[in-house]
């Protein structure tokens, strides 16, 4: 495992390239994709990782966008789940031990940890959540939130 020290470069070392990579891209969903991808392949601790977005027709649902990993849940309601709960917050959730959550939605059974972070434009409209899965107990910490929540800033602000 990464010290905190390892982790927090790493992530800064991701942000500048998903900068330049992004550079002239306005597509919502290939801006997503790009950085689902990125993120996906630079940390071992990552099981699966994307984005539900914010679902126009239900605004108060969240439909799968961009991911990588194994098959993700299609759809879930505000307010379930630790994707449906960061939704409804708008706070970035770490979940150690995904099943000691009230409310849990298992997508995928070997997922042991998940660290969600609401993705929040300029004019403050919330349009989707940024979702990583462990297969691990306790994979995310105050370094995950810190590096993912400013790469999510700096993507779709």
């Amino acid at each position: 495992m990464m010290t905190a020290d390892e982790k927090k470069q790493r992530y800064a070392d991701v942000a500048k390239e998903i900068v330049a990579v992004l550079d002239g891209e306005n597509n919502l969903i290939a801006r997503m994709g790009t950085v689902s991808n990125i993120l996906h392949h630079a940390f071992e601790h990552y099981f699966w990782t994307g984005f539900y977005l914010v679902d126009p027709n239900k605004p108060d649902e969240l439909v799968i966008g961009p991911y990588q990993g194994s098959l993700g849940c299609l759809r879930i309601p505000f307010g379930k789940g630790v994707c449906g709960t960061a939704a409804t917050m708008r706070q970035t959730q770490i979940v150690d031990d995904v099943h000691a959550f009230a409310g849990h939605i298992a997508c995928d059974a070997r997922s042991q940890s998940e660290i969600v972070v609401p993705v929040i434009t300029a004019s403050g409209d919330l349009i989707a959540v940024f979702d990583v899965d462990s297969d691990q107990k306790a994979q995310f910490d105050q370094a995950d939130r810190e590096g993912l929540e400013r790469i999510v800033q700096a993507s779709f602000s």
